[in-house]
């Protein structure tokens, strides 16, 4: 990098602070800083949640795999990804809206006291923010695992660096800051993504390269599933990502709820689905001619698209694309900053503090912005591990841990929301969570260490999530827990939309619907 791609890269992250800035004006109340006060147009959203979706491990884990395997980055990734957000259009996106709409709630996990009871809540809110923080602390090595290969500095400075700047303006902003720097983060990565595409066509032979390259890749790049990226593989992950992408994912949920109706929540989804289809496209194709114009020299090929944009793109551009690989980083991290803080704040605070619940306005939203800070402070700590024995390496956190634990987390929540699931209570809650996750430990561990070769990477990912399924569906007949009060919820919230949107109050008194417990069955 020499000064000019150092002023584009600061003049980004100039720009990030006053979005967050001008967005503090529209946050008044915790409405505004979690879910945008159900204002946020439905093209806005659609935009924020594809933005929000993927990261810098796009350029370093995902770049590996495209530069070893070819075209089963895109068909075993981004592929499922799209077709789960769309079938998740429809079954999940409107009634997530609902969840603000009808019930008044800021928190994706909000409802769930209600459909289950406190402790099913709070055993969900727990174990997804410590996932979380390790997800996001994957994120945050990503980065600055690139920024050290472009800049020089430590993996430790770059987190500092990213981590800083992430927290000022999505604390600052909230939700709406979140959106709106993902816009620009998508223009800019419009444009980065488009410069790499014909820097890499210019160098192999113009535009003729999209059809004719393929002769000179090793064979195998043309495969749809290769190496551990398996069709049992391909289909657990489109299973998971389903549920993770649709909601699950907890960030993904609050752009649903952000917008002004249900119609709205399942547009945002298709457009999202969309550039899941089409924008994974462009990024890639660089990342699959990676053989022919780099050596990568680490074992697993992370540093692949780094070194194909150092040597390919003049400074300026460079630094567009470096600011590219930020804006990524930027836009999941925050928006997973913002939903944790929500969880933690409507759904956590309120149980373990009595003051919590009669937080007036202003005091909520200083929790807010105190447990953003918070989650972004413990992510970046847990970044400086990520590449030690217990975690082994970026990918194998974001692909094995994130993707094997989403799924027990993730049933209950978005099932819950079903009314063909309604007779599914506490108990297949607790439990179908409980097993799932003992099945990760025991597939990823004891089993794995046990067995040459180690278990398949497709089965550790997915018997979790269907331990899981099977175990909330059957409890759900043999201990059936449906009472009124669960089916009058779920009616709310599977009916057709009627009336005005409604805002979300500060948190509720303990004697107030939220903090009431169900009726016994």
């Amino acid at each position: 990098m020499n000064s000019l791609d150092w002023a584009v890269l600061i003049s980004y992250f100039g720009v990030m602070v006053a979005i967050g800035v001008w967005s503090h004006k529209r946050v008044d109340d915790v409405a505004d800083f979690f879910t945008a006060g159900g204002k946020m147009p439905w093209w806005l959203s659609g935009i924020s949640h594809h933005m929000s979706g993927y990261s810098a491990v796009m350029f370093t884990g995902y770049a590996g795999i495209a530069y070893r395997y070819g075209v089963t980055s895109f068909v075993t990734w981004s592929f499922p990804i799209a077709v789960g957000i769309g079938i998740g259009a429809k079954l999940f996106a409107p009634r997530l809206n609902r969840l603000r709409s009808r019930l008044h709630v800021a928190s994706p996990l909000e409802y769930l006291k209600n459909r289950y009871n406190v402790p099913t809540q709070l055993a969900l809110a727990w174990s997804g923010m410590l996932l979380k923080i390790v997800d996001v602390g994957a994120k945050w090595a990503a980065i600055a695992t690139l920024l050290s290969v472009f800049t020089g500095l430590s993996i430790n400075q770059g987190i500092l660096v990213t981590g800083v700047i992430t927290g000022i303006y999505c604390t600052v902003g909230g939700l709406w800051a979140d959106a709106l720097t993902e816009l620009g983060q998508f223009v800019i990565q419009l444009c980065a993504g488009v410069a790499m595409l014909i820097a890499v066509m210019s160098k192999l032979g113009g535009f003729s390269t999209l059809w004719t390259v393929w002769d000179r890749l090793p064979h195998a790049h043309t495969h749809p599933t290769a190496g551990p990226y398996t069709v049992t593989f391909l289909l657990a992950y489109l299973f998971i990502k389903t549920f993770e992408y649709s909601g699950g994912m907890w960030n993904q949920a609050q752009r649903y709820m952000a917008t002004d109706s249900a119609r709205s929540a399942t547009r945002s989804a298709r457009l999202s689905a969309l550039l899941w289809l089409i924008w994974p496209l462009v990024l890639f194709f660089p990342m699959w001619c990676a053989p022919l114009l780099v050596h990568a020299k680490k074992p697993d090929a992370s540093d692949s698209y780094a070194l194909m944009t150092e040597s390919l793109l003049p400074h300026g551009l460079l630094g567009l694309v470096i600011v590219g690989f930020f804006s990524h980083t930027m836009a999941m991290c925050s928006s997973d900053a913002n939903a944790i803080s929500a969880v933690f704040t409507r759904d956590v605070a309120p149980v373990l503090s009595k003051a919590a619940r009669s937080w007036s306005s202003r005091g909520g939203l200083l929790a807010a912005r105190l447990s953003t800070v918070s989650f972004l402070a413990l992510s970046m700590a847990l970044a400086t591990q990520i590449n030690s024995p217990a975690f082994k390496d970026i990918i194998t956190v974001v692909i094995k841990w994130v993707a094997g634990l989403m799924g027990p987390i993730a049933v209950p929540f978005m099932l819950g929301l079903l009314p063909r699931f309604r007779k599914s209570g506490p108990t297949a809650a607790l439990t179908s969570w409980a097993m799932g996750l003992m099945a990760f430990w025991l597939v990823n561990y004891p089993i794995n260490w046990a067995i040459e070769d180690g278990v398949p990477l497709q089965y550790q990912v997915s018997v979790p999530l269907a331990v899981s399924l099977v175990l909330y569906i059957l409890i759900g007949y043999i201990k059936p827990e449906d009472t009124p009060e669960r089916d009058a919820l779920l009616a709310r919230i599977n009916s057709d939309d009627g009336g005005a949107a409604a805002a979300v109050p500060a948190p509720r008194e303990p004697g107030d619907e939220l903090f009431r417990e169900p009726a016994k069955d």
